[in-house]
């Protein structure tokens, strides 16, 4: 004899696979997403380091501050081997080179040449709590070929380099979710993970936290991001 589903049942089966979807869905898009984030993190680690321990074996020079620096943050005037993002940016193969900041603009000069503050509203802080401060982007920008976007703070004693991993324009666009921000040891010039032992930004409370107001909240996140495996399934919504 022939059986078949009734429709009450057909119903319920359906029922019960659009529950189980909704309650998994989310979970394998984060998981996928964090992954791509992770990918892209180590992948942006790996090339800065690499580009710097060539660029110190080229020049036979520390990429420091004090060896590549500026004396007006990122005017074209350098003092020691000059200024850092021109002898950075040969390393990489460049899809556009923003100069100074003509991609992310902090500043600009008014009708009378006069430089004038500006913060932009491109990039937020890790918990989306407001933008962040984006001083630290200014003394040097460039696209690369497969889309990260470096910048570079060359003003104080250290080289700060932020990449923000999936490119410019594509989102979450938050300080420790796709932008992540390394400091240049100036004794050595080794490329560390913002939040590490030795780094300018370490208060985790401060700098990588779910309920902070700091507009560097997330600048301190680079170092969990690069050692804690569970770290981007566990970014704050």
């Amino acid at each position: 004899m022939k059986t078949a589903f009734t429709l009450a049942e057909v119903l319920i089966t359906l029922g019960i696979i659009g529950v189980v979807a909704a309650m998994t869905i989310p979970a394998l898009v984060a998981d996928y997403r964090g992954n791509v984030l992770n990918t892209q993190a180590q992948k942006a680690y790996s090339i800065l380091q690499q580009a710097l321990q060539q660029m110190q074996y080229d020049t036979g020079m520390i990429p420091n501050h004090a060896n590549f620096g500026s004396e007006q943050g990122c005017t074209e005037a350098g003092t020691g081997g000059g200024r850092f993002i021109d002898y950075f940016r040969p390393y990489f193969l460049s899809n556009g080179n923003c100069n100074t900041r003509e991609c992310i603009n902090q500043s600009y000069t008014d009708d009378e040449g006069n430089l004038q503050s500006r913060m932009t509203n491109k990039y937020k802080t890790y918990n989306n709590a407001s933008n962040v401060s984006t001083y630290l982007f200014d003394d040097g920008q460039m696209i690369l070929s497969d889309g990260m976007f470096v910048m570079i703070e060359n003003y104080q004693s250290n080289i700060l380099i932020t990449v923000d991993v999936n490119g410019l324009n594509k989102k979450p666009n938050r300080w420790g979710h796709d932008l992540l921000t390394f400091q240049v040891e100036e004794n050595s010039g080794k490329l560390l993970p913002m939040g590490a032992k030795n780094t300018q930004y370490t208060d985790l409370n401060t700098y990588c936290s779910a309920t902070s107001t700091s507009s560097y909240n997330g600048i301190a996140c680079t170092y969990k991001a690069l050692t804690d495996k569970d770290y981007f399934k566990n970014l704050p919504k």
